[in-house]
Protein backbone atom coordinates (compact mmCIF):
# COMPACT_ATOMS: atom_id res chain seq x y z
CA UNK A 1 0.00 0.00 0.00
CA UNK A 2 1.64 3.35 -1.13
CA UNK A 3 1.60 6.35 1.52
CA UNK A 4 -0.95 8.29 -0.49
CA UNK A 5 -3.36 5.03 0.05
CA UNK A 6 -2.35 4.82 3.47
CA UNK A 7 -3.03 7.92 4.71
CA UNK A 8 -6.26 8.46 3.09
CA UNK A 9 -5.18 10.62 -0.10
CA UNK A 10 -6.18 8.51 -3.29
CA UNK A 11 -4.72 11.63 -6.17
CA UNK A 12 -2.08 14.15 -4.89
CA UNK A 13 -1.41 17.13 -7.25
CA UNK A 14 0.61 15.78 -10.64
CA UNK A 15 -1.40 11.86 -10.52
CA UNK A 16 -4.32 11.28 -12.81
CA UNK A 17 -8.05 10.93 -11.77
CA UNK A 18 -11.17 9.20 -14.40
CA UNK A 19 -13.82 10.95 -15.32
CA UNK A 20 -16.38 8.30 -17.06
CA UNK A 21 -18.70 10.75 -19.08
CA UNK A 22 -17.72 13.34 -21.58
CA UNK A 23 -20.28 16.03 -21.08
CA UNK A 24 -21.09 19.65 -19.30
CA UNK A 25 -20.60 17.99 -16.11
CA UNK A 26 -17.14 16.08 -16.77
CA UNK A 27 -15.82 19.23 -18.44
CA UNK A 28 -16.60 21.22 -14.99
CA UNK A 29 -15.02 18.90 -13.08
CA UNK A 30 -12.35 18.26 -15.08
CA UNK A 31 -11.53 21.93 -15.21
CA UNK A 32 -11.73 22.46 -11.36
CA UNK A 33 -9.24 19.25 -11.36
CA UNK A 34 -7.06 21.41 -13.47
CA UNK A 35 -7.06 23.80 -10.96
CA UNK A 36 -5.69 21.80 -8.11
CA UNK A 37 -3.04 20.61 -10.21
CA UNK A 38 -4.16 17.27 -11.48
CA UNK A 39 -4.33 15.29 -14.60
CA UNK A 40 -7.60 14.06 -16.10
CA UNK A 41 -8.59 11.38 -18.28
CA UNK A 42 -12.05 10.87 -19.61
CA UNK A 43 -13.92 7.58 -20.97
CA UNK A 44 -16.84 8.31 -23.10
CA UNK A 45 -18.94 7.01 -26.05
CA UNK A 46 -18.86 10.21 -27.37
CA UNK A 47 -16.67 12.05 -30.10
CA UNK A 48 -15.55 15.29 -29.43
CA UNK A 49 -16.89 15.68 -26.22
CA UNK A 50 -17.07 18.89 -24.25
CA UNK A 51 -14.92 16.96 -21.20
CA UNK A 52 -12.64 15.64 -24.06
CA UNK A 53 -11.60 18.69 -25.20
CA UNK A 54 -10.22 19.78 -21.64
CA UNK A 55 -8.69 16.20 -20.52
CA UNK A 56 -5.10 15.00 -20.91
CA UNK A 57 -6.16 11.76 -22.39
CA UNK A 58 -9.71 10.58 -23.68
CA UNK A 59 -11.26 6.96 -24.51
CA UNK A 60 -14.12 7.08 -27.04
CA UNK A 61 -15.38 3.45 -26.38
CA UNK A 62 -18.56 2.35 -25.32
CA UNK A 63 -19.19 1.67 -21.54
CA UNK A 64 -19.30 -1.89 -22.22
CA UNK A 65 -15.71 -1.95 -23.81
CA UNK A 66 -13.95 -4.31 -21.11
CA UNK A 67 -10.80 -4.05 -22.78
CA UNK A 68 -11.29 0.12 -22.47
CA UNK A 69 -12.21 0.12 -19.06
CA UNK A 70 -9.74 -1.81 -18.05
CA UNK A 71 -6.66 0.20 -19.93
CA UNK A 72 -9.23 3.70 -18.15
CA UNK A 73 -8.54 2.26 -15.41
CA UNK A 74 -4.69 1.31 -15.07
CA UNK A 75 -3.91 4.86 -15.81
CA UNK A 76 -5.97 6.46 -12.78
CA UNK A 77 -5.38 6.87 -9.19
CA UNK A 78 -9.42 7.13 -8.26
CA UNK A 79 -12.31 7.42 -10.96
CA UNK A 80 -15.70 9.31 -10.42
CA UNK A 81 -18.87 9.88 -12.81
CA UNK A 82 -20.69 12.47 -14.20
CA UNK A 83 -23.88 11.31 -14.74
CA UNK A 84 -25.58 8.59 -12.80
CA UNK A 85 -26.64 6.28 -15.99
CA UNK A 86 -23.22 5.03 -16.39
CA UNK A 87 -23.26 0.97 -16.41
CA UNK A 88 -23.14 -0.42 -12.54
CA UNK A 89 -20.91 -3.09 -14.27
CA UNK A 90 -18.64 -0.72 -16.09
CA UNK A 91 -18.20 1.12 -12.13
CA UNK A 92 -17.77 -2.18 -10.61
CA UNK A 93 -15.21 -3.67 -13.87
CA UNK A 94 -13.10 -0.58 -12.40
CA UNK A 95 -13.37 -0.82 -8.83
CA UNK A 96 -12.18 -4.97 -9.47
CA UNK A 97 -9.23 -3.38 -11.52
CA UNK A 98 -8.42 -1.61 -7.89
CA UNK A 99 -9.21 1.61 -8.57
CA UNK A 100 -11.72 3.81 -6.37
CA UNK A 101 -14.93 4.82 -8.36
CA UNK A 102 -16.82 7.58 -6.12
CA UNK A 103 -19.61 6.98 -6.03
CA UNK A 104 -19.66 3.86 -6.19
CA UNK A 105 -21.73 1.12 -8.63
CA UNK A 106 -24.41 0.54 -5.08
CA UNK A 107 -24.96 3.85 -5.02
CA UNK A 108 -25.72 4.05 -9.08
CA UNK A 109 -28.17 0.87 -8.57
CA UNK A 110 -30.26 3.63 -6.30
CA UNK A 111 -30.25 6.37 -7.84
CA UNK A 112 -30.76 4.74 -11.85
CA UNK A 113 -33.85 2.65 -10.83
CA UNK A 114 -36.79 5.14 -9.38
CA UNK A 115 -38.66 2.55 -7.89
CA UNK A 116 -35.58 1.43 -5.80
CA UNK A 117 -35.13 5.33 -5.31
CA UNK A 118 -37.96 5.90 -3.61
CA UNK A 119 -38.40 2.60 -1.38
CA UNK A 120 -35.01 3.79 -0.97
CA UNK A 121 -35.96 7.32 0.77
CA UNK A 122 -38.58 5.69 3.03
CA UNK A 123 -36.41 3.04 4.12
CA UNK A 124 -34.18 5.41 5.64
CA UNK A 125 -36.98 8.03 6.88
CA UNK A 126 -37.17 10.19 3.96
CA UNK A 127 -40.80 10.92 2.66
CA UNK A 128 -41.59 10.97 -1.22
CA UNK A 129 -44.07 12.06 -3.15
CA UNK A 130 -47.04 8.94 -3.07
CA UNK A 131 -46.26 6.37 -5.83
CA UNK A 132 -46.83 3.16 -7.35
CA UNK A 133 -45.13 0.23 -9.58
CA UNK A 134 -46.26 0.15 -13.01
CA UNK A 135 -45.65 -3.25 -14.82
CA UNK A 136 -48.55 -2.83 -16.97
CA UNK A 137 -50.16 0.23 -18.94
CA UNK A 138 -53.60 -1.92 -17.95
CA UNK A 139 -52.92 -0.89 -13.70
CA UNK A 140 -52.34 3.05 -14.61
CA UNK A 141 -55.97 4.64 -14.02
CA UNK A 142 -56.29 2.63 -10.88
CA UNK A 143 -53.42 3.42 -9.52
CA UNK A 144 -53.92 7.23 -10.71
CA UNK A 145 -57.08 7.06 -8.61
CA UNK A 146 -55.61 5.62 -5.38
CA UNK A 147 -53.18 8.72 -6.15
CA UNK A 148 -55.41 10.99 -5.81
CA UNK A 149 -56.26 11.49 -9.76
CA UNK A 150 -53.33 13.06 -10.69
CA UNK A 151 -49.52 12.34 -11.45
CA UNK A 152 -46.76 11.97 -13.56
CA UNK A 153 -45.87 8.89 -15.34
CA UNK A 154 -42.27 7.99 -15.04
CA UNK A 155 -40.04 5.63 -16.97
CA UNK A 156 -38.39 3.70 -14.13
CA UNK A 157 -34.79 3.85 -15.82
CA UNK A 158 -32.81 6.20 -17.71
CA UNK A 159 -35.33 8.99 -17.56
CA UNK A 160 -33.32 12.93 -17.25
CA UNK A 161 -35.03 16.39 -17.81
CA UNK A 162 -38.02 15.47 -18.44
CA UNK A 163 -37.87 12.96 -20.73
CA UNK A 164 -39.41 9.63 -20.14
CA UNK A 165 -42.30 11.24 -18.65
CA UNK A 166 -45.76 11.97 -18.85
CA UNK A 167 -48.40 14.00 -16.80
CA UNK A 168 -51.86 12.18 -16.22
CA UNK A 169 -55.17 13.63 -14.07
CA UNK A 170 -58.75 12.12 -14.69
CA UNK A 171 -60.42 9.45 -14.60
CA UNK A 172 -60.57 9.16 -18.51
CA UNK A 173 -57.44 9.35 -19.82
CA UNK A 174 -55.52 6.77 -21.96
CA UNK A 175 -53.16 4.40 -20.54
CA UNK A 176 -51.86 2.81 -23.93
CA UNK A 177 -50.42 5.98 -25.21
CA UNK A 178 -49.19 7.46 -21.73
CA UNK A 179 -47.37 4.10 -21.66
CA UNK A 180 -45.67 4.26 -25.00
CA UNK A 181 -44.66 7.64 -24.49
CA UNK A 182 -42.58 6.56 -21.06
CA UNK A 183 -41.01 3.81 -23.40
CA UNK A 184 -42.95 1.05 -22.75
CA UNK A 185 -40.93 -0.03 -20.21
CA UNK A 186 -41.76 -0.58 -16.51
CA UNK A 187 -42.34 2.25 -14.88
CA UNK A 188 -43.35 4.81 -11.70
CA UNK A 189 -46.62 7.04 -11.16
CA UNK A 190 -46.09 9.68 -9.16
CA UNK A 191 -48.57 11.44 -7.16
CA UNK A 192 -48.69 15.41 -8.39
CA UNK A 193 -47.30 17.52 -5.73
CA UNK A 194 -49.04 20.69 -5.44
CA UNK A 195 -46.50 22.82 -3.82
CA UNK A 196 -45.17 25.57 -2.33
CA UNK A 197 -41.79 26.13 -3.68
CA UNK A 198 -39.00 23.72 -4.72
CA UNK A 199 -35.65 23.51 -3.17
CA UNK A 200 -32.23 21.49 -3.78
CA UNK A 201 -29.38 20.74 -1.09
CA UNK A 202 -26.29 20.41 -2.88
CA UNK A 203 -23.88 18.98 -0.37
CA UNK A 204 -20.50 17.29 -0.19
CA UNK A 205 -19.18 14.65 2.44
CA UNK A 206 -15.77 12.84 2.45
CA UNK A 207 -14.88 9.24 3.16
CA UNK A 208 -14.52 9.77 6.80
CA UNK A 209 -18.01 10.97 7.11
CA UNK A 210 -17.93 15.10 7.08
CA UNK A 211 -20.16 16.81 5.38
CA UNK A 212 -20.81 20.36 4.08
CA UNK A 213 -23.53 21.43 2.56
CA UNK A 214 -24.15 24.16 0.56
CA UNK A 215 -26.84 26.68 1.15
CA UNK A 216 -30.28 25.39 -0.50
CA UNK A 217 -31.41 27.26 -3.70
CA UNK A 218 -34.91 28.10 -4.99
CA UNK A 219 -35.57 25.95 -8.37
CA UNK A 220 -38.06 27.11 -11.52
CA UNK A 221 -38.64 24.24 -13.67
CA UNK A 222 -40.41 23.82 -16.95
CA UNK A 223 -40.84 21.01 -19.52
CA UNK A 224 -38.92 18.92 -16.93
CA UNK A 225 -35.78 21.09 -17.08
CA UNK A 226 -34.61 23.71 -14.78
CA UNK A 227 -34.55 26.79 -16.06
CA UNK A 228 -33.33 29.24 -13.02
CA UNK A 229 -31.94 27.98 -9.64
CA UNK A 230 -32.36 31.40 -6.96
CA UNK A 231 -29.75 32.03 -4.16
CA UNK A 232 -30.56 31.74 -1.55
CA UNK A 233 -34.06 29.90 -1.39
CA UNK A 234 -36.74 31.91 0.43
CA UNK A 235 -37.78 29.46 2.74
CA UNK A 236 -37.95 29.56 6.43
CA UNK A 237 -34.69 28.47 8.93
CA UNK A 238 -36.74 25.73 10.00
CA UNK A 239 -36.76 23.94 6.42
CA UNK A 240 -34.08 24.69 4.81
CA UNK A 241 -32.18 22.98 8.38
CA UNK A 242 -34.70 19.94 7.94
CA UNK A 243 -33.76 19.68 4.30
CA UNK A 244 -30.15 19.55 5.28
CA UNK A 245 -30.49 17.07 8.17
CA UNK A 246 -32.63 14.82 5.57
CA UNK A 247 -29.61 15.22 2.51
CA UNK A 248 -26.85 14.25 5.40
CA UNK A 249 -29.26 11.16 6.18
CA UNK A 250 -28.98 10.69 2.98
CA UNK A 251 -25.67 10.84 2.41
CA UNK A 252 -24.89 9.09 5.39
CA UNK A 253 -26.86 6.23 4.29
CA UNK A 254 -25.57 5.76 1.06
CA UNK A 255 -21.95 6.20 2.79
CA UNK A 256 -21.46 8.40 -0.16
CA UNK A 257 -18.32 10.16 -1.01
CA UNK A 258 -18.21 13.19 -3.74
CA UNK A 259 -20.94 16.10 -4.36
CA UNK A 260 -24.23 15.00 -4.23
CA UNK A 261 -27.49 16.75 -4.50
CA UNK A 262 -31.43 16.14 -3.26
CA UNK A 263 -34.00 17.67 -4.85
CA UNK A 264 -37.26 18.44 -2.81
CA UNK A 265 -41.00 19.95 -2.70
CA UNK A 266 -42.20 22.19 -0.17
CA UNK A 267 -45.53 21.88 0.04
CA UNK A 268 -48.38 23.66 0.86
CA UNK A 269 -48.36 23.06 4.50
CA UNK A 270 -44.47 23.63 5.10
CA UNK A 271 -43.14 20.41 5.02
CA UNK A 272 -40.94 18.63 2.31
CA UNK A 273 -41.12 15.50 0.17
CA UNK A 274 -38.10 13.93 -1.64
CA UNK A 275 -38.36 14.41 -5.61
CA UNK A 276 -34.96 12.30 -6.30
CA UNK A 277 -31.17 12.20 -6.04
CA UNK A 278 -28.20 12.66 -7.92
CA UNK A 279 -25.04 11.35 -7.12
CA UNK A 280 -23.10 13.75 -9.00
CA UNK A 281 -22.67 17.56 -9.40
CA UNK A 282 -26.04 19.25 -10.27
CA UNK A 283 -27.40 21.62 -12.04
CA UNK A 284 -29.03 23.69 -9.81
CA UNK A 285 -25.68 24.00 -7.95
CA UNK A 286 -23.69 25.59 -10.55
CA UNK A 287 -24.02 28.67 -9.02
CA UNK A 288 -21.40 27.71 -6.26
CA UNK A 289 -18.34 27.91 -8.04
CA UNK A 290 -19.45 31.66 -8.76
CA UNK A 291 -20.93 32.24 -5.28
CA UNK A 292 -19.39 30.22 -2.58
CA UNK A 293 -15.75 30.08 -1.66
CA UNK A 294 -15.45 26.72 -2.99
CA UNK A 295 -17.85 25.65 -5.91
CA UNK A 296 -19.37 21.82 -6.37
CA UNK A 297 -16.99 21.01 -8.78
CA UNK A 298 -13.73 22.03 -6.77
CA UNK A 299 -15.55 20.36 -3.78
CA UNK A 300 -16.32 16.99 -5.45
CA UNK A 301 -13.19 16.58 -6.79
CA UNK A 302 -11.42 17.26 -2.97
CA UNK A 303 -13.67 14.82 -1.71
CA UNK A 304 -13.00 12.07 -4.51
CA UNK A 305 -9.27 12.51 -4.04
CA UNK A 306 -9.48 12.06 -0.27
CA UNK A 307 -8.41 15.92 0.16
CA UNK A 308 -9.90 18.21 2.99
CA UNK A 309 -13.36 20.01 2.00
CA UNK A 310 -13.09 23.77 0.92
CA UNK A 311 -15.07 26.55 2.49
CA UNK A 312 -18.67 26.30 1.05
CA UNK A 313 -20.27 29.25 2.68
CA UNK A 314 -21.95 31.95 -0.06
CA UNK A 315 -20.24 35.16 -0.17
CA UNK A 316 -23.06 36.48 -2.69
CA UNK A 317 -26.49 36.62 -3.57
CA UNK A 318 -27.88 35.88 -7.10
CA UNK A 319 -29.23 33.73 -9.74
CA UNK A 320 -28.64 31.33 -11.99
CA UNK A 321 -30.13 31.08 -15.36
CA UNK A 322 -29.42 27.51 -17.84
CA UNK A 323 -29.17 28.87 -21.65
CA UNK A 324 -30.96 26.38 -23.60
CA UNK A 325 -30.99 25.86 -27.02
CA UNK A 326 -30.16 29.07 -29.45
CA UNK A 327 -30.14 31.37 -26.19
CA UNK A 328 -26.45 30.46 -25.59
CA UNK A 329 -25.67 32.98 -28.96
CA UNK A 330 -26.40 36.24 -26.80
CA UNK A 331 -23.45 35.29 -25.11
CA UNK A 332 -22.19 39.06 -25.86
CA UNK A 333 -25.47 40.62 -24.50
CA UNK A 334 -25.04 38.62 -21.18
CA UNK A 335 -21.18 39.52 -20.74
CA UNK A 336 -21.56 42.91 -21.17
CA UNK A 337 -24.93 43.31 -18.64
CA UNK A 338 -22.04 41.78 -16.01
CA UNK A 339 -23.07 38.23 -15.75
CA UNK A 340 -20.51 35.32 -15.28
CA UNK A 341 -20.78 33.29 -18.40
CA UNK A 342 -19.72 29.57 -18.68
CA UNK A 343 -20.83 27.77 -22.15
CA UNK A 344 -20.28 24.37 -22.22
CA UNK A 345 -18.44 23.49 -25.96
CA UNK A 346 -21.11 22.05 -27.45
CA UNK A 347 -20.89 22.12 -31.11
CA UNK A 348 -25.12 21.85 -31.90
CA UNK A 349 -27.59 24.07 -30.38
CA UNK A 350 -31.00 22.45 -29.98
CA UNK A 351 -34.09 23.10 -28.41
CA UNK A 352 -33.99 22.46 -24.91
CA UNK A 353 -30.13 21.47 -24.84
CA UNK A 354 -28.28 23.08 -22.48
CA UNK A 355 -25.39 24.84 -23.81
CA UNK A 356 -24.23 27.05 -20.83
CA UNK A 357 -25.42 28.89 -18.07
CA UNK A 358 -25.15 32.55 -16.39
CA UNK A 359 -24.67 33.45 -12.75
CA UNK A 360 -26.08 36.60 -11.90
CA UNK A 361 -24.36 38.21 -8.51
CA UNK A 362 -25.31 40.66 -5.75
CA UNK A 363 -23.91 41.54 -2.45
CA UNK A 364 -25.16 39.05 0.04
CA UNK A 365 -28.23 40.36 1.76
Amino acid sequence: MTKARATGVLARPGDTIGILGGGQLGRMLAMAAADLGLDVHVLTPEQDSPASRVAKRTWVAPFDDRDALREFAASVCVATIEFENVPVDAVDLIEDEGVPVRPNGETLSRAQDRLAEKTFFREIGIEPANFARIDHPDKIQSELTRLGGAGVLKSRFAGYDGKGQVRLKGDNIMPYPAWTEVGAKPAILEAWVEHAGEISVIAARTAEGEFLPFDPPENDHSGGILRRSAFPASASPAVIAEAKRLTKRLADELNYVGVLALELFITKDGGLLANEFAPRVHNSGHWTQDACFTGQFEQHIRAVCGWPLGDASRHSDGEMLNLLGVAANDWEKHLAEGAKLHLYGKRRAVDGRKMGHITRLKPRA
